[in-house]
């Protein structure tokens, strides 16, 4: 593939996020030249990253997959396989596997006020060698997981146990759980994903939780859509879904925030009807924080009741004392037996990559910079993060993510600028910039961006506002700035 040492738009990431930036550069922008620059050597990001048995989404394909691209597959909630074959796909579709630079892990980026360009330093894993390139506008693309490290807590006497242990970050190939007891610990999407995929070949599968997480089933097909397809053409059907589909999530969002108990005695009582007569729900199923104060975890055709019901799978609330030689002994005395453990106990979260930002010579420190509708960052210049909802589907704020930087590009031309550099809030109290309480968010809050109280500083959970915000609002606000290249940028620090 010919490359170029210089262009309009460098994307970080081709992941998910990262190849529907370059389809809504293709589609709005067509004159801009750009280039993806992916640490790995596969298209899929996430997707392509984590094998573990039964992965899967946990948002519908009718929010999680592109706006210009129909989710025509008859599973509404997919594995991992058809996700990625899906994102593949759609590089191909755009040509944008041809702009990708394979192994290229972006370290460094500088931005120089005076020429108004990035350069963007890249270590090749293939080739061992550091590579420059310069943009006039940065988009990372890369999430915000670790993906060389997953998150594994102190684990007592864990080096006397004489099975095998696996994080599902790093799935190994040659693991063969046939007839195997397993045990699982965690309680989150991963965990709720495992237990019932593993617990088809296993001879038992435990999940091992020191707190219970909500769960909710809901059916891997979407009845709507299966009906709209007997009559209408895929494109009319896949924008229909879509909304209604969106404005399930809000409404279910916005009842757990204003009615909270309501939605616990509703998760309880499906809960209970899909579970043996006498299970402990209240134990096993009733979290202590409120609904979306987490993530909900959906399992699909309610799998994970079903594997409980059927005696293939169980649940332990409890915490470990300490590992033995054939498993698991715990604070209440209890021994769960194991040939392999497998440790659903989180991520690790690693902004940009662990790319490093400089603006005119200084690092930009990221707890000191304070995020612009949810996609730019105080005082670093010509430069957008793609960060989606944490109450949604990621991809719907990531396609408003990227329609809006390609609107970005079209007023930078037509106004005959060349930068666009977010301000700061000009006081007000700070929030952190991912509004959950779970672990892996929390270990990490102190080293990431803040938001504001109040617009265009507030990251809006709300797709509908930010639909008419980021497509129809206007770009000029008090938030930004527009200029030409000269004079070094100021402070990232607000006054």
């Amino acid at each position: 593939m010919a490359t170029t040492d210089h262009v309009d738009v460098l994307i970080v990431g081709a992941g998910l996020s990262g190849v529907g930036a370059a389809c809504h550069l293709i589609r709005n922008c067509p004159e801009k030249t750009y280039a993806v620059l992916e640490a790995r050597g596969t298209i899929g990001g996430t997707w392509d990253l984590f094998r573990y048995p039964g992965v899967r989404s946990d948002s519908d394909m009718f929010t999680l997959g592109y706006s210009f691209k129909p989710w025509t597959n008859p599973k509404a909630i997919a594995d991992g396989d058809a996700i990625r074959s899906y994102v593949r796909e759609t590089a191909r579709e755009y040509g944008v596997t041809d702009h990708i630079r394979f192994h290229h892990r972006v370290v460094r980026a500088d931005w120089d006020s005076a020429t108004a360009r990035w350069t963007v330093t890249a270590h090749r894993a293939d080739s061992g060698e550091d590579v420059t390139l310069t943009c006039d506008f940065l988009f990372t693309c890369s999430g915000y997981y670790r993906y060389d490290e997953g998150y594994t807590p102190p684990l007592p006497g864990v080096e006397r146990f004489a099975g095998r242990i696996v994080h599902p970050q790093h799935w190994p190939e040659d693991l063969d759980h046939s007839g195997a007891r397993v045990v699982v610990i965690g309680s989150g999407a991963t965990a709720v994903t495992l237990v019932p995929a593993m617990a088809e070949q296993a001879d038992h599968v435990t999940m091992l939780q020191r707190s219970p997480t909500y769960v909710m089933a809901l059916p891997s097909r979407d009845v709507v859509a299966d009906a709209l397809r007997r009559v209408l053409p895929e494109k009319a059907v896949y924008p229909v879904v879509r909304w209604k589909n969106v404005l399930l999530a809000t409404a279910n969002f916005q009842l757990s925030r204003r009615a909270p108990a309501v939605v616990k005695r509703l998760l309880r009582r499906a809960a209970r009807g899909r579970l043996p007569v006498g299970y402990d729900v209240d134990r096993h199923f009733s979290p202590r924080y409120d609904p979306w104060d987490q993530r909900l975890c959906v399992v699909p055709d309610g799998d994970l009741f079903t594997a409980i019901t059927r005696g293939r799978a169980s649940i332990v609330t409890d915490t470990i004392d300490t590992f033995t030689e054939t498993g698991i002994r715990l604070r209440s005395g209890a021994e769960l037996e194991a040939d392999v453990v497998v440790t659903a106990t989180g991520l690790n979260l690693l902004a940009f990559g662990g790319m490093t930002l400089h603006v005119d010579g200084t690092e930009v420190d990221l707890a000191d910079t304070v995020a612009y509708k949810g996609m730019m960052l105080s005082g670093v210049p010509n430069f957008a993060m793609t960060i989606g909802y944490t109450n949604a589907s990621w991809t719907l704020k990531a396609d408003l993510v990227a329609t809006y930087v390609c609107r970005l590009l079209r007023h930078l031309d037509r106004a005959g600028q060349q930068i666009v550099t977010p301000l700061p809030p000009p006081g007000g109290e700070l929030h952190p910039i991912i509004d959950l309480s779970a672990g892996y968010v929390l270990r990490s809050l102190d080293a990431l961006p803040k938001q504001g109280a109040r617009a265009p500083w507030r990251l809006h959970q709300n797709y509908t506002r930010d639909v008419l915000l980021m497509r129809h609002g206007r770009l000029t606000d008090e938030g930004v700035r527009f200029s030409r290249a000269g004079a070094p940028e100021r402070s990232t620090v607000r006054a």
